[in-house]
């Protein structure tokens, strides 16, 4: 499966010598692992993850609005890095938490 997308000349600029690295490194992950990485651990980080977005879009309710969100696609892809490093947070917080409850068990 080929994919077509075209990524923007100053995201390649920024990705070292050759500017496909990371971009290489997503388009070669299976289906499969990109569905696992896209699903949290805990229902915890789901309700905070989606919490988060909702903020960044804003929250109306769909029974009563018929809503549409227009964005460039620049924009779109700040909000995609924004719940990303999001994501990232708080799944490096749910791990330190199990750490210190582990911790708290051997004493």
């Amino acid at each position: 499966m080929t994919n077509n997308f075209k990524y923007s000349r100053r995201f390649s600029e920024n990705e070292g010598e050759n500017g496909e690295g990371l971009w290489r490194y997503i388009q070669s992950l299976s289906p499969e692992t990109i569905a696992r990485l896209s699903k949290p651990d805990s229902s915890e980080v789901f309700r905070f993850m989606e919490q988060n977005i909702v903020g960044l879009l804003g929250n109306l309710p769909s029974e009563h609005f018929d809503i549409t969100v227009n964005t460039s696609r620049e924009d779109l892809g700040r909000l995609l890095a924004s719940a990303m490093m999001s994501g990232y947070f708080l799944r490096n917080v749910e791990q330190r938490m199990g750490f210190e409850k582990s911790l708290q068990s051997i004493k």
